[in-house]
């Protein structure tokens, strides 16, 4: 961003899926305001209350999994944004590297390498804050706002 340029919103990423969705709100800066793992029956509700609350200058969803129902849902839903699709391929592999690096081994897993490391719960809402940084670097190269 030039200096002088008004920092812009958090953008709201969303990594669907058939009974879950991971949630995160990024800033550009790559800091998760927030986070979460809902059901997907949720999914519209949980958009809506977040665009209240963090009023986001982008609503992202990953094009894996479940995205077209995920997608059709929140477009019927005539958030005040509009919805936008990033390639999701290889978010998950990354985003079980960044929850197995983030949060340390207990027990036996301390022993084993974070390669064999075995993630202790869902990470649906790390692949959404790798979704929100794969938005913001695009959009550092001029293709989005």
């Amino acid at each position: 961003m030039a200096n002088g340029e008004a920092a812009c919103a958090p953008a709201l990423a969303i990594d669907p899926g058939r009974a879950k969705c991971g949630v995160a709100v990024v800033t550009r800066e790559g800091q998760a305001l927030y986070r979460a793992i809902i059901a997907v029956e949720e999914i519209v509700s949980e958009a809506e209350r977040l665009v209240a609350a963090y009023r986001p200058c982008a609503l992202v969803v990953g094009d894996g999994t479940g995205s077209r129902e995920v997608l059709r849902a929140l477009r019927a839903a005539n958030l005040p944004l509009g919805v936008e699709r990033v390639e999701e391929a290889h978010t998950s592999e990354a985003a079980r590297a960044r929850f197995v690096a983030e949060n340390p081994a207990s027990g036996w897993q301390r022993l084993l390498p974070r390669s064999l490391r075995t993630p202790w719960r869902p990470y649906d809402d790390y692949v959404a804050i790798l979704l929100a940084e794969r938005y913001w670097a695009k959009a550092d190269e001029g293709d989005r706002p």
